[in-house]
């Protein structure tokens, strides 16, 4: 067991370093946007790259940073639901729904890789003149993502394995900052 969830704190170190540095794509989105809206009110002037790097910079922000937010715990689950089955249903459901994304995630990464090598080997861009070049690089984020949510998913179905193993809790079960989990 040992051996398991030392496995998923090492891909749970990979999806955290990624989407950590994925949200400082954030601020660099906050700043593009925030120089276009300057410059086109205050100088009523834009630039098309500029405005294409906006939707460009949501790519890195979605993709990496999905696999993050379910390590962290900020998807959507009916909690009010979940946390009033038993610890072996709890941990059941835990490995049969990451199960099933990281089939889903498999099969995204497989399906997006021809479409990403078709778009470098025509040498996609911006079909609008000063726009951005290397289209291929913003669709590369498609299995890139994908393969990070296989990597959470494969992280998370380890330890509900590992939980319902033992009978320890799911992080789902433990309270945020040791608070008491409201009902």
């Amino acid at each position: 067991m040992g051996a398991l969830l030392t496995l998923a704190g090492v891909l749970d170190r990979v999806v955290e370093r990624v989407g950590r540095a994925s949200a400082w794509t954030n601020f660099v989105l906050v700043v593009v946007m925030a120089s276009n809206v300057l410059l086109r009110y205050a100088f009523n002037t834009g630039a098309v790259w500029a405005q294409e790097l906006e939707w460009h910079l949501m790519s890195p922000i979605i993709l990496l940073g999905m696999s993050y937010a379910i390590q962290q715990e900020g998807h959507v689950r009916v909690d009010f639901i979940f946390a009033r089955f038993p610890h072996g249903v709890k941990a059941s459901i835990e490995i049969v729904t990451h199960l099933l994304v990281l089939a889903m995630a498999v099969i995204l990464v497989l399906l997006s890789i021809g479409y990403v090598g078709q778009s470098f080997a025509v040498g996609e861009g911006s079909p609008d003149p000063g726009g951005l070049p290397f289209r291929w690089v913003l669709k590369a984020f498609i299995p890139l993502g994908f393969a990070l949510l296989a990597i959470q998913s494969s992280a998370a179905a380890l330890r509900a394995m590992v939980s319902l193993a033992t009978g320890t809790p799911l992080q789902a079960e433990i309270a945020p900052h040791g608070q008491e989990e409201a009902i």
